[in-house]
């Protein structure tokens, strides 16, 4: 295993350097050749084979992230699960947006992987520490970070560092061009702890990540501003009394779930930030009023997964006058036409059907319906299972939600209103 790790850092640092620039022009002249007719004349060329086989992992993984990270994606070096685990980068963005509002010269980030957040905290003006103990991971981070001199990575396990002398002492701030108002206290840091079991089972605990939530609030006690992500599941009992919770969603995905400790921390408990096409709408849990229930009206409200989960639906119901459908589902109706904006997803509801297998075949049947939208909250159908038996025909399409409606299963017909995100 460490021969392994050894040879993927070393192949990570060579494709970082020159050879690795002209490999890459190389391997882009022949783009749009099959990968093994790029391969092979890349062999034929004198490239030596385990690099080629680099260089191409890379443009894959590229090409993978761009999706989440844009056009930074084409210039960045990545592990497979260093991509799969990194910050999006209007997230991260959002991140570092926090931390140079709080007036923080410099941020650790205890936990880099490849280095997403690190490299949005340099572009914001901070200076950077990043440490990741994942030997390949750490030579991406390096990579990607090469272009920021005041960002440095250290390869090692956060929890065995000596975190005074890393943060709080004065050697690492013995740096050219530091202004004098740059010291020790204006450090922050920023931790991203693995949630992952051995066995790769998600951990929802943050008690139970590696580290655990008590190295993070150890750290808020020592530092001036402290943020640290953690599962977007996490129970809101667990939230430390100190610490404000924000849940992000984009685009409809609840992404992460972040705790902010001292000057990053705002004044109140619990918010959602949705960040969709471009706007940016923070909404706040704190005080949010619990929804009534009623009949099911004309429209039919989705709130964005981020606003149910930091407890803030009541806010989104009182905005658009509107009561819930079920006490125990997230589901909002009303009787005009909302005005909501990104918070949540808006539906004209077209019928109102108990749940019965027969009875919605019949429906869609008759309204020769062949293409079907599915959603769902509340029930255990699966999706999949039920669109076979429905055995759909026709040029119609259409949406339904399965849900509880006042404790019975149900089936809304419901119609997506123009220019509305639908929330996933």
């Amino acid at each position: 295993m460490a021969e392994l790790t050894e040879r993927l850092t070393g192949l990570i640092e060579r494709l970082a350097g020159g050879e690795g620039e002209r490999l890459f022009a190389d391997l882009a002249a022949l783009d749009g050749f099959p990968a093994l007719a790029t391969a092979a004349r890349l062999r034929q060329d004198g490239w030596p084979p385990e690099l080629v086989a680099a260089a191409m992992t890379q443009a894959r993984l590229r090409q993978r992230a761009r999706a989440d990270l844009g056009e930074l994606a084409a210039r960045m070096f990545f592990t497979d699960a260093g991509l799969q685990q990194a910050t999006r980068w209007v997230v991260a963005r959002e991140h570092a947006r926090r931390f140079a509002a709080a007036g923080i010269a410099g941020v650790a980030d205890l936990g880099c992987g490849i280095g997403v957040d690190s490299i949005a905290f340099a572009q914001a003006g901070l200076r950077v520490v990043a440490v990741e103990r994942d030997g390949p991971t750490a030579a991406a981070a390096r990579a990607n970070l090469a272009s920021y001199p005041a960002a440095r990575v250290i390869e090692g396990d956060v929890t065995e560092l000596d975190l005074d002398h890393l943060i709080l002492d004065q050697p690492i701030l013995d740096e050219p061009g530091l202004g004098a108002d740059e010291s020790p206290a204006r450090w922050a840091a920023f931790l991203d702890p693995a949630r992952r079991t051995s066995t790769g089972r998600r951990v929802l605990d943050p008690r139970l990540a590696s580290p655990p939530l008590s190295f993070v609030e150890g750290l808020a006690r020592r530092l001036p501003a402290v943020g640290a992500k953690v599962a977007p599941g996490i129970d809101h009992a667990l939230v430390p009394p100190d610490a404000e919770a924000q849940w992000i969603s984009v685009q409809g995905d609840v992404v992460e779930a972040g705790l902010w400790f001292g000057a990053v921390r705002a004044s109140h408990r619990r918010s959602a930030l949705v960040l969709r096409d471009g706007e940016r709408v923070e909404v706040i849990a704190d005080g949010a009023p619990q929804p009534d229930v009623g009949e099911v009206g004309a429209y039919l409200l989705e709130p964005d997964g981020a606003v149910i989960r930091a407890g803030a639906i009541g806010m989104v119901a009182a905005n658009a006058d509107a009561r819930l459908i079920d006490p125990t589902i997230a589901y909002l109706t009303c009787d005009h036409r909302p005005a909501v904006g990104p918070t949540a997803g808006a539906f004209a509801v077209l019928d109102v059907l108990p749940f019965s297998l027969k009875g919605l075949r019949s429906y869609l049947r008759e309204g020769q319906v062949g293409v079907l939208t599915i959603k769902k909250r509340g029930t255990a159908v699966d999706p999949a299972t039920l669109r076979r038996q429905l055995r759909l025909q026709g040029p119609n399409e259409t949406t339904v939600v399965l849900t509880r409606v006042a404790g019975r299963q149900s089936v809304l017909v419901v119609e997506p209103l123009p220019g509305r995100p639908h929330v996933h």
